[in-house]
């Protein structure tokens, strides 16, 4: 999608509003969702002297790794605190989980155990809310969780824009400065459909892409009383919600594809 949405042909189609997959809702209420949490691939890795496992000594491999992680937990553990307290949604911090841990010095049995390695490395799923600064995570990353006083470096992937064309943050508006925005919430209502205050995707979407070329879009998809079960075992979706969810979706398409609306720049 990232390529696509900057060649000749995406360029011809027009888009004016973009429409994705939302989540299911555990209540009456609709949700949707007007931005996406960016994707970080997170790589640090340390280096220290090797040495037989019954040494002790400062600046270790896997010390310097756990000193790393450690810090990083903490910071994890501050911003869940804020989720716990009710100050904000999950989707609206930055998420700091670690994937792996990679170390020691391998053997046909598993790992030589009186061997302290002279690499470590650790992998972590990072997330920012549009509304996180990118630059000062990057400083923190440098200063903090891979300081290279430590013998510490680091790898960032970034997995999709954070920025749109203008360097604004990649949220669409839910109010009537955005006149899609007052289509679609009128289509959901005369279907009979409610709508929950918008929120930002946890996850990540290929809205990312079309938000970044300025162009307004939003995930939902009509699945109220249902759990979030996000592929895991035995998802499903009740017959009654499948049918509902078709009603307001021919209210919205029909709405959006006959309202005449700014096309993108």
């Amino acid at each position: 999608m990232g390529k696509f949405v900057k060649s000749s042909v995406f360029k011809e189609l027009n888009v004016g509003f973009v429409l994705d997959e939302g989540q299911a809702s555990v209540n009456d209420e609709f949700r949707v969702f007007y931005a996406d949490r960016s994707p970080w691939n997170l790589v640090i890795r340390s280096v220290g002297m090797p040495g037989h496992g019954s040494r002790m000594y400062d600046g270790s491999a896997m010390e310097n790794l756990m000193k790393s992680v450690e810090v990083m937990s903490k910071f994890r553990e501050n911003q869940f605190d804020v989720v716990k307290a009710g100050l904000a949604a999950n989707s609206e911090v930055i998420s700091v989980n670690p994937v792996y841990l990679k170390a020691g010095i391998p053997s046909p049995t598993g790992f030589v155990m009186n061997m302290q390695p002279s690499e470590a490395e650790a992998g972590f799923d990072v997330r920012l809310p549009p509304t996180a600064d990118p630059d000062l995570l990057k400083k923190k990353i440098a200063d903090e969780w891979a300081p290279a006083t430590r013998n510490m470096t680091f790898e960032i992937t970034e997995k999709g824009p954070l920025r749109d064309y203008m360097g604004r943050p990649l949220m669409t508006p839910t109010n009537d400065s955005n006149p899609w925005w007052s289509v679609f919430k009128q289509a959901v209502e005369e279907a009979g459909g409610k709508l929950s205050k918008p929120e930002i995707l946890s996850s990540t979407t290929d809205t990312r892409y079309l938000r970044q070329m300025g162009i307004p879009a939003l995930g939902f998809s009509p699945m109220k009383n249902t759990p979030i079960l996000l592929h895991d075992h035995n998802e499903f979706l009740k017959d009654t919600v499948y049918l509902e969810g078709i009603k307001v979706y021919v209210s919205v398409i029909k709405a959006l594809c006959s309202f005449e609306g700014q096309a993108s720049v």
